[in-house]
């Protein structure tokens, strides 16, 4: 996916690489050493019905471009393009295509697999969205076979229309139900890519971390995973069910469709739903998501408890540091904090926080006692606590299989810059040298290998090790362990930094007309998260 220079010619013949799949036969590439096969189908699906697997076919069939991805209801260039670099490629309700990077596929092999769910909230993304997702990298770094794909979402993957009708009792649920049809297939077909149906883990960040968060509390995806990474996907506010009944009402009443007549909403032209939901404003993308069913859905954790077979799943879950401070930037003064002056700093958090800002900034100081007492204004305080929430939860249940971290490397553009929203990923990939915001010499290459070696070592033993990292302890009831990535990484207790997270959720900043007028722009087109 990245323009670089090749070392070796990239081949595909007649003869090799060609896959034998359950499905059929399937030729792909082999750039630089490294076998990709892309656009795969995995499943198909009618609108608002659940998935199928995909058909067989004849003869062997090129897997040399990526599939289709799932039509969005605003596309837009992101606001955060610099920072986080997207690719932007033809649309298809015929969407459910996934691709794979091994370094041999030899169904001997047995390699750990990592399955990555796309971000973009539930309504937008795709695998292949971010040039950071590219799984070449790290499929050749840590010997594991990596696998991206694209689902229905949205309108098309999570409107539910159950009170039409017992056909569509699963309507709000469809693009969960792709994914779990998609690891179906990986236990299918991955080992003839050297590949471990017995070693799958599912990684995701922040609307693709949610979808992890939903595939443990879904008993139809017992057995398909056995490891699980959650990154910035846990928000305390988010209930778990999105807003279904009434956009399906609203939906009908402005297409003109009576209840007799719902089978009529799977035959309107997508564009329909583009004009009609892009009027309701940046809240209705936030209103799709899995909708708990007590079926195919649980609920989240919040709402049920942890389901059994997500006991026995080791997780990762964790944040980066300033999540959506890019944003906040924009609005406080110049944004470039590292040239203020701490007494600058001071009165800006007294502006923003009035009188929470003295103890917020003690809280600040013994939590990050490294940062500058600026960083407090560009510190998360959206994820943050819902992270702490779930770890307590798994910790709570005696459980002692799951693993905290902070992602704080500042980032060096526009002077030095708190970690963003998907900053973690390029370093979790082993791309970061390719993203030129992320790249400081010499410690963007031992971030990356250390960070992408915990996520590697986990798939393939479920403990999080890299060579250059300290021991990364569990979050348990006893010991509140957190591993926090930087320049120089550190496991230590997360209590202070847990007491800051809390502060923070609970005295938000102070909005000036500025301050919003800026959100309503950077947010005006539907966040992509």
């Amino acid at each position: 996916m990245f323009i670089k220079k090749l070392t070796k010619q990239v081949i595909c013949n007649p003869e090799e690489p060609v896959v034998c799949t359950p499905n059929g036969k399937l030729r792909g590439l082999i750039v630089d050493g490294t076998y990709v096969f892309r656009g795969i189908k995995y499943c198909e699906a009618r609108r608002f019905h659940l998935p199928e697997p995909a058909k067989s076919w004849e003869g062997v069939k090129e897997a040399i471009i990526y599939g289709p991805v799932c039509p969005e209801i605003q596309t837009v260039q992101p606001s955060d393009n610099y920072t986080v670099p997207h690719v932007f490629y033809p649309q298809d309700e015929d969407c459910q295509y996934l691709n794979i990077w091994t370094q041999s596929p030899d169904a001997g092999r047995k390699r750990p697999v990592l399955v990555w769910l796309h971000g973009g909230g539930f309504a937008t993304g795709s695998g292949i969205e971010h040039f950071a997702y590219d799984g070449e990298n790290m499929s050749r770094f840590g010997d594991v076979v990596v696998v991206t794909l694209n689902h229905r979402l949205n309108v098309l993957g999570f409107l539910d229309l159950s009170a039409y009708g017992e056909e569509y009792r699963y309507s709000a649920n469809a693009g969960m139900a792709d994914i779990v049809e998609a690891l179906r297939w990986v236990q299918k077909n991955i080992e003839a890519f050297g590949g471990d149906p017995g070693n799958v883990t599912i990684f995701g960040q922040s609307g693709g971390g949610g979808k992890v968060a939903a595939l443990l509390q879904m008993p139809s995806a017992a057995g398909l995973f056995h490891r699980a990474v959650i990154q910035s996907g846990i928000i305390r506010a988010h209930s778990g069910k999105a807003e279904g009944p009434d956009m399906a009402r609203l939906l009908l009443d402005k297409l003109g469709i009576t209840p007799e007549r719902i089978r009529e909403i799977e035959e309107v032209p997508y564009y329909r739903f583009q004009q009609i939901i892009s009027g309701l404003g940046p809240q209705a993308f936030m209103d799709f998501g899995p909708k708990r069913d007590d079926d195919l859905y649980m609920g989240s954790i919040f709402e049920a408890g942890i389901c059994e077979h997500a006991k026995k799943v080791p997780v990762i879950v964790g944040n980066v540091l300033g999540e959506f401070c890019q944003n906040f930037a924009a609005t406080c003064d110049d944004g470039r904090k590292n040239s203020w002056t701490e007494e600058k700093a001071e009165a800006l958090i007294r502006e923003k926080l009035g009188e929470a800002a003295e103890e917020a900034m003690k809280l600040f100081r013994k939590a990050y006692p490294g940062n500058r007492i600026q960083d407090l204004l560009f510190t998360d305080r959206i994820f943050r606590p819902g992270t702490f929430d779930y770890l307590k939860i798994r910790a709570g249940a005696g459980l002692e299989n799951t693993y905290g971290y902070m992602f704080q490397l500042e980032q060096p553009v526009y002077g030095g810059t708190l970690p963003w929203h998907n900053a973690e990923i390029p370093y979790v990939f082993y791309n970061a040298d390719y993203i030129e915001p992320s790249y400081i010499p010499g410690i963007t290459e031992l971030v990356q290998t250390i960070v992408c070696g915990c996520w590697c070592s986990f798939a393939r033993t479920g403990r999080p090790e890299a060579a250059g990292a300290p021991e990364w302890l569990p979050y348990t009831q006893k010991q509140h362990a957190m591993m926090y990535f930087d320049k120089e990484c550190e496991v230590k207790s997360a209590d202070a930094e847990e007491e800051l997270a809390e502060f923070l959720a609970n005295h938000p900043f102070m909005m000036t007309q500025q301050d919003r007028s800026v959100e309503a722009k950077l947010f005006g087109g539907g966040p992509r998260v």
